[in-house]
């Protein structure tokens, strides 16, 4: 079995190392150049291929006909996309004689389309996943070749359920490489119109409005939270960003008054946080947008904000 495999980030690095592991031959890896405007919090796909040896193709902005011509001599058996950030044209999926099978971030149909997991945290699911399924032209669209579940916790950041996502889908490649190998491609239907379509996601989204639910605000502060930018409000003329936070405990939310409008409130040596439907956000973790990194305690934070004691 030969393969072109297109990936990046850690799900591209697990499942690279997966179809070794199974004796795959790959005879090219293309990735992308790492991005100097980006926190590299991951592992490199070009870093698993030279040690294996593996040629080694860079894309940054599309797939141009140079490529797709190389990907084509090769006659690969397979093609596979593994967090890979770009679409792939129909004409190098053709490029491949079995089939082009893609690696996404959820359980399909739900949450097509980008980031699907911070969007499955920001909407509170339980549980999310790794599907492995045909590509076609649009995206997350072709049949369901293979999947793995994995649960999401109520106080999982974004960042713990993409780890678990990511043994997620080494599983779910390791499970169906045998059958692959025999040229056996399981397929079941991708029933999109029982699924869900999202579009990707920008900083200033992380922006907290305090008149949601605090189950909302919560599960937005669980979704964006570092390595992703992060959930902020805008406090005193500041800027703040909130790396950590829990829903607080009763004993704990008691004690912020029960007239205190919505939002942040300095308690004692906590920052407590009102959210419109009165319920109570402990927030763990504050960092001043302009210093990202550096934890305020609760007398820096309320000096910062113009909070009274």
């Amino acid at each position: 079995m030969r393969a072109v495999v297109f990936a990046y980030h850690n799900v591209g690095v697990r499942c690279l190392k997966t179809l070794l592991a199974r004796g795959v031959q790959v005879d090219l890896v293309v990735t992308h150049p790492d991005s100097p405007a980006e926190t590299l919090w991951f592992d490199r796909v070009a870093d698993v291929a030279a040690e294996a040896d593996i040629p080694v193709a860079y894309v940054e902005d599309a797939v141009d006909a140079a490529l797709i011509d190389r990907v084509a001599a090769l006659a690969p058996d397979y093609l596979f996309s593994f967090y890979f950030r770009r679409m792939l044209p129909a004409r190098l999926l053709a490029a491949a004689r079995i089939a082009a099978l893609n690696l996404h971030g959820s359980l399909l149909p739900k949450y097509r389309g980008r980031v699907p997991v911070n969007w499955a945290v920001l909407h509170g699911e339980t549980e999310t996943g790794a599907t492995l399924h045909i590509m076609e032209a649009k995206p997350d669209a072709g049949d369901i070749v293979a999947q793995q579940a994995v649960p999401i916790l109520p106080d999982d950041t974004a960042k713990e359920v993409f780890d678990k996502l990511t043994v997620a889908a080494e599983i779910a490649l390791w499970n169906v490489l045998p059958q692959l190998q025999r040229g056996e491609v399981p397929r079941r239907a991708n029933n999109l119109a029982a699924g869900s379509y999202f579009g990707g996601r920008k900083p200033e989204d992380g922006r907290i409005d305090w008149a949601q639910p605090a189950q909302a605000v919560y599960n937005l502060i669980r979704a964006v939270a570092p390595p992703y930018p992060g959930a902020f409000f805008d406090l005193g003329g500041q800027q703040f960003i909130v790396a950590r936070a829990r829903l607080a405990r009763p004993e704990l939310a008691g004690q912020l008054a029960a007239s205190a409008p919505v939002g942040p409130h300095r308690v004692g040596g906590q920052i407590l946080a009102r959210a419109a439907d009165g319920g109570v956000i402990h927030l763990l973790e504050l960092w001043a947008a302009e210093r990202p990194g550096q934890p305020l305690n609760a007398q820096q934070f309320s000096s910062l904000a113009g909070l009274q004691s």
